[in-house]
């Protein structure tokens, strides 16, 4: 017993065994433990970061590069690979990188404080009285006092990514990086405004200055307004009384079973993440998925604007998704272009070529490079329609300032130089035609060839295989199967069905087809109404493959399905041909047996009547831009437009509200065509009471006159905040509006008609400016109401305004 006791080899095993036991309670303690008053962290060494109790989130001194010459003071996930950062150290934004030798300390001052190389210190949070630091398991870095207490906490001051259990208050913002790899401040801004509205921001870099927001939550009215990503892995935005609405379509991944995170990414998406927590080692095969994202597409939401904002991608350029369910947005140069930096793609493109000049330009010097499925939709100068390819090259090819043209049957639009906007897609359709001299020495290698020289270099080629063909016994063989053929294919040509016909003549204009099945199970079967008019009823409904990008579907009814075929082929034609940012976007259809279906983009603001006739007025200011939008709206369809479109039905009900309010007209179910060569037509009576024109009770002539009277009336109803007929009014002098209007205008009193409207009155030149443009539109006689340009004119005040005269002769006819 004595001998075994001492063997020595059983005495080395038992030291081994208590140091290493040692060595990992140490090291354990070590990863575990707090920063209290006195200790430090150091870039360089082994005590550079603590750790959160199970071991899944680090802190500390994060290398910026495979030198490890730059470092962030950051928290990031520990236990996935890759690892990922979900906050660091910044100064008005700005990341605080320091270089090696940093230290960060508790200091017996008890602040915590950040310090370079050379002692001087560059960050510290704005707390106090600090008597230690701590990880949480949430991945909340806290600054805890002597009570306990948090005095400050990462959760608080969020970078770009926010976690299960934290939320973003009024007035918290996320702010974008500008690469993966580039932590400094990037191009957009996630913020939870005082305003109750949650709102996504493109921001200039490096000034920080915000354009015109590309989505936001229209809550801007609401109160309590937070973004809340709670500890059972829900994303949603909540308003007062606990409201509460999904940021994105994503399904909810339990905490327990996923690490989660919510990141504003470079390219402006806020994407969810989730990566698989497995009681082994990690599985080589685990990732970071993104299974959320909103906006659902970049391309078409990020647009530049009149403001000065950039599009999704820069000059030149064109956007796409990429395919993988993260759908990353890619930039990519049109034809002939490259990047003006090939690190950061979304600056846009320059073109590799000599730029055409209207000094001694000859078209024969220039051919064309194709590029399917592309567009640079709005930057367009000159539109061509009725046309073929063949005509729109020519056009363009004639043209010393055209420098590309976008065919899509049978429309021809002539672009010029910086282009902007650009995206490619199947959904696109179409192509692109880039203009380019023939003798340019950088004309892409594998790029389309000039048709012309084709066909000389293949003549020969042609020549010999036609003499081959003659000389062969079996060329009548030959002749007789292409007789068949032709024969075959023109009888399948005639014996089409009309519906299949109307399909092609609508994917030629860029909408998508719809099965019902698809529209039925987009509405979840049709369950949430958002309105009903005289041709059917508008639900609410997501497409699953957008990532759940919110449509509205036009369902007609029975009886017009079965009644009105021509109504509804004239209004998909109508408004396929229609591109204007105060009109409804058509993005698809559905004509399958008795299903007639309309599919537009969903308006996240709802409809002018809501917006005007709620429980508080709206701003004045906003009143008045939604005036001037309907007017340039209506003036498209009156004049700009390929075939001119009659509303018919211009109504508050009929103006939807966008992204910032922009209005857009909708429901074009009404609208009669008018042919090139025809000017005015005669039809029953359409329209809604209180806005129709007085020559439809007249069995008179129908003109746009209809429309701008429609419009007088909404125009009143818009300055005045009240429906143009109201029966529950005090007087009965104010029980029409349009009388009362006049009544007020001819005695001076414009202020009973903004009565207590502060912001009105102070502006009530334009007020008055608007009311009179009104009583010209709703005169009696149409050849005295002014076109949809004049009024426009006269609403901006490029055109003076004379004294309207009486129209309440018209009065009888709209009661």
């Amino acid at each position: 017993m004595d001998t075994d006791a001492t063997n020595p080899s059983l005495l080395f095993l038992f030291l081994l065994l208590l140091l290493l036991g040692r060595g990992l309670s140490l090291v354990a303690a070590k990863s575990y433990q707090n920063l209290t008053v006195g200790s430090s962290l150091s870039s360089s060494g082994p005590n550079s970061s603590i750790f959160s109790p199970s071991g899944d989130f680090a802190f500390g001194f994060w290398p910026l590069d495979a030198n490890s010459s730059l470092f962030l003071l950051a928290v990031w996930f520990n236990a996935t690979s890759p690892q990922v950062v979900v906050w660091f150290a910044t100064n008005n934004t700005d990341p605080v990188q320091v270089p090696a030798k940093s230290t960060l300390q508790l200091t017996q001052a008890s602040q915590l404080s950040l310090f370079d190389s050379n002692g001087q210190e560059v960050w510290s949070p704005d707390a106090a009285n600090a008597t230690g630091v701590s990880l949480l398991d949430s991945g909340n870095l806290v600054l805890y006092d002597s009570s306990g207490a948090f005095p400050w906490q990462s959760f608080q001051n969020p970078t770009d990514t926010i976690l299960p259990g934290q939320s973003l208050a009024e007035n918290s913002e996320l702010r974008s990086k500008m690469s993966d790899s580039d932590f400094s401040p990037g191009r957009f801004e996630l913020a939870v405004q005082g305003d109750g509205n949650l709102v996504f921001y493109p921001v200039a870099v490096p000034t920080g200055h915000k354009y015109h927001a590309y989505w936001a939550s229209g809550t801007q009215y609401a109160k309590m307004l937070q973004l809340v990503f709670n500890s059972s892995g829900s994303l949603y935005y909540q308003v007062e009384n606990n409201n509460q609405t999904a940021l994105t379509s994503a399904a909810v991944y339990s905490p327990t079973d996923f690490y989660q995170h919510a990141t504003l990414d470079p390219d402006g998406a806020l994407r969810l993440y989730i990566y698989p927590k497995n009681n082994n080692n990690t599985k080589s095969t685990d990732k970071w998925n993104a299974v959320g994202m909103l906006p659902a597409n970049l391309c078409q939401t990020i647009q530049a604007d009149s403001d000065g904002g950039a599009a999704a991608c820069g000059f030149n350029a064109y956007c796409s998704l990429d395919d993988d369910q993260s759908k990353q947005l890619k930039c990519e140069c049109a034809l002939g272009c490259k990047f003006v930096d090939t690190n950061r793609t979304y600056l846009g493109c320059i073109p590799d070529f000599a730029v055409q000049s209207c000094e001694q330009y000859q078209r024969s010097q220039y051919l064309f490079l194709e590029m399917p499925n592309t567009d640079w939709p709005g930057d367009s100068y000159e539109h061509y329609t009725p046309t073929d390819e063949d005509m729109c090259r020519a056009s363009c090819l004639a043209d010393c300032l055209c420098s590309v043209a976008v065919f899509r049957m049978p429309d021809c639009w002539k672009m010029k130089m910086p282009l902007t906007n650009g995206q490619q897609g199947m959904s696109v359709g179409g192509k692109a035609l880039i203009k380019m001299p023939k003798t340019d020495a950088s004309l892409p290698n594998q790029g389309p060839q000039n048709p012309i020289t084709i066909v000389k270099k293949d003549r020969n080629t042609l020549i010999l295989v036609i003499s081959a063909l003659l000389g062969s016994s079996g060329f009548l063989n030959v002749l007789f199967i292409i007789a068949a053929a032709i024969v075959s294919f023109s009888f399948c040509n005639r014996t089409k069905n009309k519906k299949n016909q109307i399909a092609q003549t609508m994917l030629r204009s860029n909408l998508r087809v719809f099965t019902y099945k698809e529209l039925e199970e987009a509405t979840d079967n049709f369950r949430e109404e958002l309105g009903s008019g005289g041709f059917g009823i508008v639900y609410k409904g997501a497409l699953a493959a957008e990532f759940h990008m919110a449509i509205a579907v036009k369902k007609l009814d029975r009886a017009a399905a079965k009644e009105s075929e021509q109504e509804f082929t004239n209004e998909v034609r109508s408004i396929a041909q229609t591109h204007h940012k105060n009109l409804v976007k058509l993005l698809g259809f559905c004509n399958e047996g008795n299903h007639r279906m309309l599919v537009y983009e969903y308006m996240s603001n709802g409809s002018l009547t809501s917006f005007l006739f709620g429980c508080t007025r709206p701003e004045w200011n906003k009143r008045a831009q939604i005036v001037l939008g309907i007017a340039r709206g209506l003036l498209y369809l009156h004049e700009e437009c390929t075939t001119q479109i009659i509303h018919c039905d211009i109504k508050s009900q009929n103006i939807l509200l966008g992204d910032n309010f922009i209005p857009k007209i909708s429901d074009f179910g009404l609208a009669k065509l008018l042919r090139a060569d025809q000017t005015r037509t005669n039809t029953a009576i359409r329209g809604t009471k209180g806005y129709v024109a007085p020559e439809w009770f007249k069995n008179s002539a129908v003109t746009a006159k209809v429309d701008v009277y429609s419009f007088g009336i909404l125009l009143l109803e818009i300055v005045c905040c009240r429906k143009n007929v109201q029966t529950e009014a005090a007087t009965e002098e104010t029980t029409v509006l349009a009388y009362w209007a006049y009544d007020c205008f001819k005695d001076g009193r414009l202020d009973l008609l903004v009565d207590s409207d502060e912001e009105a009155m102070f502006d009530i030149r334009r007020v008055e400016r608007f009311v009179m443009v009104a009583i010209w539109c709703i005169q009696e006689e149409p050849s005295l109401r002014p076109s949809m340009r004049k009024v426009a004119q006269m609403l901006e005040g490029a055109v003076a305004v004379a004294v309207p005269p009486d129209p309440s002769s018209y009065i009888s006819s709209i009661v």
